[in-house]
């Protein structure tokens, strides 16, 4: 990462690239160092699928720093919801009548491709607590819900396969796969997230040398969070998220001070500010740290994940399906998905056109197909899903890799000539 940082961002590809790269020369399409098969592997690729999903949920919704009835939550909800609903449903069609998937199979496909990466899509996600631009604000809202409101589908997926109790005309599934378990996953994240800012807040006003345990407090919050979700039959994605956009609201209510203060003592942390003199940047100060620790292991879990991706993706062999649904998921679905997006009338047609662009797949996609497996899922139908999946990640990370740089150029260069 340190050797190509400089490098590649004088060119028009992203570091995540590099390590897809390098992960199929490791793997048996290069030097055959690694051999890793997802279809044998599977909780190895499970586990490290969800800690890197569950860390990087937790940074975007530290980086959402938005009052909740802030009028800027629509486009990430109508994408959480509506859009991807719409998601699974396209993909859903296309895997009956052109796959020839069982309408099961073709549930949980589109519950695995449909969801956003937090991860990857970190190029083109708010870039710090103050970032307004409504495109970044959009694509990180919607990473951060949808991994969470997926898992509805891939639950209704699994049990049309019969791999999953769906309850007689399926009200197990629609009281407690759809209401309980996501409403309960948002009300724990939140209400946790709220309690330990307020407890991190309280240690820095007793004492300054807690300051040095922010990391740990993190940590901590993030496993109870998505373990106590988890242990209640909710959604620990969803958790995690609203623990991370809890903590900020937290910050943002004891920090009485203007936005552009607010981002140079995230900046720069403690080095920004004077504590004896300006005690009220404390809360912003407490979340910066937490903000750049966060992102710095979300980076280090990306490297790894992704290595794993390119090591294993000539194991399972490129899916000969992929030549036309990558191009039909990417330039057809996406764009009619996020269409509801329109009516909330907060994107221009630059930013519109970003929005039904960017809808890049990844460790997310991953994460539900292991998930899948191992609730069992098997034979010639999880091998040839885990060939899509494993194909479209990589695709998705080379072609949105390839343009996200000229785009967000092109996508800036509009907004200042219409500030103009």
């Amino acid at each position: 990462m340190a050797l190509t940082a400089s490098y590649v961002t004088r060119l028009p590809f992203t570091p995540t690239m590099v390590y897809l790269a390098i992960g199929i020369l490791l793997g048996p399409a290069g030097w055959a160092v690694i051999h890793l098969d997802p279809n044998v592997r599977v909780m190895l690729f499970h586990r490290c699928a969800e800690v890197a999903v569950v860390i990087s949920l937790f940074t975007v919704g530290l980086k959402l720093r938005l009052p909740l009835r802030d009028k800027r939550w629509g486009p990430p909800l109508v994408l959480a919801f509506a859009s991807m609903t719409a998601t699974v449903g396209l993909i859903a069609i296309v895997g009956v009548w052109a796959l020839h998937l069982p309408w099961g199979a073709a549930i949980l496909l589109g519950a695995i491709l449909a969801p956003t990466d937090p991860v990857l899509a970190s190029d083109v996600q708010m870039k710090h607590p103050g970032d307004r631009d409504e495109l970044r604000l959009a694509l990180s809202g919607e990473a951060g819900f949808n991994d969470g409101t997926s898992f509805p589908f891939v639950m209704l997926g699994l049990g049309l396969l019969g791999l999953h109790d769906l309850g007689p005309a399926g009200i197990h599934w629609l009281a407690g796969d759809v209401v309980w378990a996501t409403l309960g996953g948002l009300a724990i994240g939140g209400v946790l997230g709220v309690l330990a800012g307020k407890l991190t807040l309280q240690m820095r006003a007793r004492k300054r040398e807690a300051v040095t345990l922010d990391e740990y407090l993190l940590l901590g919050l993030i496993g109870l969070s998505y373990g106590l979700a988890v242990k209640l039959d909710t959604y620990g994605f969803l958790a995690v998220f609203a623990a991370g956009v809890a903590v900020r609201a937290v910050e943002r209510r004891q920090t009485r001070i203007e936005a552009k203060k607010v981002e140079e003592v995230m900046a720069h942390g403690s080095r920004a500010i004077d504590p004896d003199n300006e005690p009220r940047l404390e809360p912003a100060c407490m979340a910066g740290a937490l903000l750049s620790f966060n992102e710095q292991l979300e980076h280090i879990l990306e490297v790894g994940v992704v290595l794993m991706v390119g090591a294993a993706l000539f194991v399972v062999g490129l899916a000969p399906a992929a030549l036309w649904f990558v191009p039909l998921l990417f330039f057809v679905i996406r764009p009619l998905a996020v269409l509801p997006v329109w009516w909330t009338e907060r994107l221009t047609r630059r930013q519109f056109a970003g929005l039904a662009w960017f809808g890049i797949r990844g460790i997310g996609s991953i994460y539900y197909l292991m998930f899948a497996l191992s609730r069992g899922l098997s034979g010639e139908l999880a091998r040839s899903m885990v060939s899509l999946t494993f194909t479209v990640v990589a695709l998705s990370i080379v072609v949105h890799g390839i343009s996200v740089t000229p785009l967000l150029a092109y996508l800036k260069r509009g907004d200042h000539v219409a500030t103009r």
